[in-house]
């Protein structure tokens, strides 16, 4: 075993045995762990984006906060939102499963989600990437990930439709019951 794959083996033992207060999300990101609280808007816009996913997608899977390990520097994240393919049935959940993920912003983790973790994202080829930003009032689509990156890129403000129906996804994501934070 080499030493990163030590590394993570210490870390993830360190991370199942974290305690995690109710109301607080924890993940690892570049192997550092962060803890958030998840907020009334947080939870309000990634509620939304649920409801209108599984409307389009019901018998997939569909999670909220569910560790699944990606590329990268010891890379352990709970998304906002993940959708699975359909072919989708092995424990623990791999990061070639994953095609789309939603990330509500929080303010002291911002910096991740529009940095490491999208970088991480496009490096394990997730097709959708979408940023729900309550601060900026923003969404960004990220879509057509080649390496490290994504190849497109779209921003609208709260209240606009996300056109995603060229994605995997194949739905037009409403965005005007998002709240600001």
């Amino acid at each position: 075993m080499d030493t990163a794959d030590a590394d993570k083996r210490v870390l993830d033992e360190l991370f199942d045995q974290m305690t995690v207060p109710e109301g607080y999300k924890a993940e690892i990101v570049e192997g550092a762990v962060f803890m958030v609280p998840q907020t009334h808007v947080h939870w309000q816009i990634i509620w939304d984006i649920v409801e209108q996913v599984s409307a389009r997608h019901p018998h997939k899977g569909l999670l909220s906060d569910v560790r699944v390990d990606y590329p990268g520097p010891l890379n352990g994240f709970a998304s906002d939102v993940t959708l699975l393919t359909d072919k989708t049935t092995r424990e623990p959940l791999h990061h070639q499963d994953v095609e789309f993920v939603a990330e509500v912003i929080s303010k002291g983790t911002a910096h991740n989600d529009y940095g490491p973790k999208k970088t991480a994202y496009a490096h394990a080829a997730v097709p959708v990437y979408l940023i729900a930003d309550p601060f900026q009032g923003k969404c960004r689509l990220y879509t057509r990930p080649e390496g490290r990156e994504y190849l497109s890129e779209l921003s609208v403000r709260f209240g606009t439709d996300v056109d995603m129906t060229t994605t995997p996804l194949g739905l037009t994501l409403k965005t005007d019951e998002f709240s600001r934070g």
